[in-house]
C-alpha cells in the first residue's frame, strides 16, 4: 500500500492535533478509503517519524497544592520498581509493583502509619497481605480501612 506525500502531510496534521491512533485509523478509512489495523497505523506513524505531544498538565487548585504539600511531607521515597507514586492518606501509602508477583493479578507494597511495610497481592483467591519482617504484625483497623480505600482508588486509576 502506497501513501502519497499529500496523505502523509494530512496524517502528520492529525498527529499534531493529538488525534489518537484509533481516530487516525478511522480517518484513514473515511477520508482515504484505506483500511489498516490499529498496529499498522501505529507502525505508519512510527515510520513517518511522527511524535504525539504530551498534553500539558492542568494547574492544580490551591486546595490541591496544600494537600500535595502535606502528602509530600509524610510520604516515603518510593522504590524504582513502583509504577505509581505512593498514595498517601492518613499515614498509609500504597504502591503498585511494576512486575507482578507470581500467581498475582496485581501486587505491590503498603506502608502503614506506624512505618511497617508489607507486600500485598490480589489473586484468584482475593486480596492478601504478604508478611514482612514481623510475621505477628497486625495493622490497626483504621490503617486497613485506609489501605483498602487507597488500593481501590489506585487500581481504578490503573484500569483494573
Amino acid at each position: 500500500m502506497d501513501i502519497t506525500d499529500a496523505q502523509k502531510a494530512v496524517i502528520a496534521g492529525w498527529v499534531q492535533e493529538n488525534k489518537s491512533l484509533a481516530e487516525i485509523q478511522n480517518l484513514l478509512r473515511e477520508e482515504f478509503d484505506i483500511s489498516m489495523t490499529y498496529m499498522d497505523v501505529r507502525f505508519l506513524v512510527d515510520d513517518l517519524e511522527l511524535v504525539f505531544e504530551e498534553p500539558e498538565p492542568e494547574a492544580p487548585d490551591s486546595a490541591e497544592e496544600a494537600d500535595s504539600a502535606e502528602a509530600g511531607e509524610t510520604s516515603q521515597a518510593s522504590g524504582d520498581a513502583a509504577v505509581e507514586e505512593p498514595q498517601v492518606m492518613g499515614g498509609v501509602s500504597v504502591e503498585l509493583d511494576a512486575i507482578m508477583r507470581p500467581g498475582a493479578m496485581v501486587s505491590g507494597q503498603v506502608t502503614f502509619s506506624d512505618g511497617v511495610t508489607m507486600g500485598w497481592q490480589v489473586s484468584n483467591q482475593g486480596l492478601g497481605l504478604v508478611p514482612g519482617d514481623d510475621p505477628e504484625y497486625r495493622p490497626s483497623p483504621e490503617d486497613i480501612q485506609d489501605f483498602q480505600n487507597q488500593l481501590h482508588d489506585l487500581l481504578q486509576k490503573q484500569g483494573y
